[in-house]
């Protein structure tokens, strides 16, 4: 678990990796919560004043990841592009590509889940487990490397539900380095989710491309990579 302090203006500023009329997209820390707890505490929203950019209000989510998740993160500029974005999300239009690092990994060299989820229990808000009578869940993924009984993958999660991807990986025995839920990882310190929303494909408009978007690998992702063969690009 690592707590990441507050974001200054020049530091959120530092993370836009994407920016056009409608959207920005900006690279996540781990271990920074989007939304302001019950307890108060450091969160991203509470700096998106610094990302106006001349328009009159703040910017506003589009989507979630978890705490611990780092990468692409899409926020709405006004008001009508955060409903045209939020129905491409509720619509699995928008392309996602996570990198995650897992402990063993797969057999095969890639493959797909199709697995439904359901929520652990009611004490538990939005723990999950596999539940044949939950809710679609599907996720295609590829081996990029392997190395020191890791696996580095590429997870495309098609169905957005929640901990779909650290859920999915751990109930197929090969679960995220550094899950603390669901895998092995330790409830405080090292090795922290090897979980990061590497890529993001955005049909914003009819016609043109869709916005392509790539956010750099994490600091504490980069060692377990290296052992997978990432070359650092």
């Amino acid at each position: 678990m690592i707590d990441v302090p507050q974001l200054t203006a020049e530091e959120i500023l530092g993370r836009v990796l994407h920016r056009d009329g409608l959207m920005l997209v900006i690279d996540k820390p781990a271990g920074l919560p989007v939304h302001r707890g019950p307890k108060g505490g450091p969160n991203l929203e509470a700096s998106f004043d610094a990302l106006r950019f001349g328009l009159p209000r703040p910017p506003v989510l589009a989507h979630r990841l978890d705490k611990d998740t780092s990468g692409c993160l899409v926020l709405g500029r006004h008001r009508k592009a955060t409903a045209s974005l939020g129905l491409l999300f509720k619509h699995s239009k928008i392309a996602k590509t996570y990198w995650t690092v897992v402990e063993g990994g797969p057999i095969e060299d890639e493959g797909t889940i199709d697995m439904p989820l359901g929520r652990l229990n009611a004490e538990r808000g939005w723990w999950q487990k596999p539940d044949p009578d939950g809710q679609k869940a599907i996720t295609n993924w590829k081996v990029l490397g392997r190395g020191d009984g890791l696996a580095w993958l590429a997870m495309e999660p098609v169905t957005g539900r929640t901990h779909q991807l650290r859920v999915h990986s751990a109930a197929m025995g090969w679960p995220i380095v550094g899950d603390n839920i669901y895998g092995n990882g330790p409830r405080f310190g090292e090795p922290t989710l090897h979980l990061h929303s590497r890529e993001i494909g955005i049909p914003i408009s009819r016609n043109k491309d869709p916005v392509h978007v790539v956010a750099p690998a994490p600091a504490h992702m980069q060692e377990r990579l290296k052992a997978c063969g990432w070359n650092g690009e």
